[in-house]
């Protein structure tokens, strides 16, 4: 089977160049030398591993992509970019028959998902390319479907922590909200506890030095009314490989569903993680 064509957008920031790394080196995917960038780069071109990838900002993508298309095959996009530019990015890609990945949270999901469905083009988007997290938020799903209101009364509390350079809330942890909502937990979303303080993620949390500048820990304390029970879920993540294997895993499920001729339709990481 021929490589499968990616462009790996948000160079040069750090998950994207990870992805890049890591998707050069796995003989599933061919890398194009081109990433779609924020208007605030001043560089033109980096280098990862070798290959010398330009960087197109958004003045010129209309322009460029054409020819991109032409030169190098239609690919399949992957979105690590910034939550400001989530609707322009898939906006960009609808109207160029662009499928993708999109790994950056924030932006009108809704928006997202609509414009997808209106489109020629089929997407992954989910606020969380772990797998494991993504599993873990299946069962909670599975748990209010199954069990509506069973932790009605309880008081819930939620804390993430993000490297600094983060500038939303957690689109996990708001997933996670939503599946406590329905098992009876009155809590919103904007209650959610963002940490992105270095020095309180040292001195309080006991993050590792080398994983400040990287890393998603989340805790969910549900008590009782009384006060009498306890039910803690925590889940920590160093560094950022477990979301690098998820999107590429999920880059390869779309490129089967595109070929088998989806349009218009959004995945989930859930309908990805059913085929591996």
């Amino acid at each position: 089977m021929a490589p499968i064509p990616i462009m790996i957008n948000g160079l040069p920031g750090n998950v994207a160049r990870l992805l890049s790394v890591r998707a050069l080196a796995d003989p599933r995917f061919a890398v194009l030398p081109f990433s779609l960038t924020g208007p605030e780069i001043q560089e033109r071109q980096v280098d990862i591993d070798g290959l010398a990838v330009t960087l197109v900002r958004p003045d010129d993508r209309d322009k460029q992509m054409p020819a991109i298309i032409e030169n190098h095959g239609r690919p399949i996009a992957i979105d690590f970019t910034h939550p400001s530019a989530v609707n322009a990015n898939c906006a960009f890609y609808c109207a160029h028959g662009i499928p993708f990945v999109m790994g950056t949270t924030g932006g009108d999901r809704a928006a997202l998902q609509a414009a997808v469905e209106a489109s020629s083009v089929a997407a992954v988007i989910a606020p969380n390319m772990a797998k494991q997290i993504v599993g873990f938020q299946a069962m909670l799903a599975y748990a209010a479907d199954a069990f509506p209101g069973l932790f009605a009364g309880y008081r819930l509390r939620v804390r993430e922590s993000h490297q600094q350079g983060k500038a939303d809330t957690s689109g996990t942890a708001k997933a996670v909200v939503q599946a406590f909502q329905r098992l009876g937990v009155d809590f919103q979303t904007d209650q959610i506890e963002m940490v992105r303080d270095p020095a309180v993620q040292r001195k309080e949390w006991g993050i590792p030095e080398e994983y400040i500048s990287g890393h998603g820990w989340h805790t969910y304390t549900l008590d009782s009314a009384d006060g009498t029970v306890r039910f803690e879920f925590t889940h920590n993540v160093n560094g950022r490989d477990v979301y690098v294997q998820g999107t590429l895993d999920a880059v390869a499920y779309l490129a089967r569903k595109v070929a088998a001729g989806a349009r218009g339709k959004v995945f989930s990481m859930i309908d990805v993680l059913k085929e591996i």
